[in-house]
């Protein structure tokens, strides 16, 4: 009976720790996705709900011609973008930062529970309307 419930101990702390391990950290942006350079934060876009710093003016242009592939990168890395976004994709409410998701090296958050499911039924769509 003790190792039973050792074994349970064991099973609650120690395996959620190392799956948040194997997820890593996710940390801010520091580099420009185009360059590679060190970020100007006075040099920014805001795409679809996020702010992408770059190291200058000059890199705008080549991020919106291949948005998804920086952010493939920003995902790949483990950088967090700041969010812009105030309202839901789906409903069109206020935005809870408690109710979100990870897509595609973006963080979208949402009104509520039930439409984190509805976004990933047609994501392009949503995207969309996030200003």
């Amino acid at each position: 009976m003790k190792k039973l419930i050792f074994i349970a101990i064991a099973i609650l702390f120690f395996i959620p720790a190392a799956l948040t391990a194997d997820q890593g950290e996710l940390k801010p942006q520091a580099n420009c996705p185009v360059m590679g350079h060190k970020i100007d934060k006075s040099s920014y876009l805001d795409y679809e709900g996020q702010r992408v710093y770059f190291c200058c003016d000059g890199c705008k242009e080549k991020f919106l011609k291949e948005p998804e592939k920086y952010f493939k990168k920003f995902q790949d890395e483990g950088v967090l973008l700041e969010s812009v976004q105030t309202k839901c994709p789906v409903m069109g409410g206020d935005i809870n930062k408690e109710v979100f998701i990870d897509y595609n090296g973006r963080r979208i958050y949402f009104c509520c529970a039930g439409c984190e499911e509805t976004f990933l039924k047609e994501p392009e769509k949503y995207l969309k309307k996030i200003k």
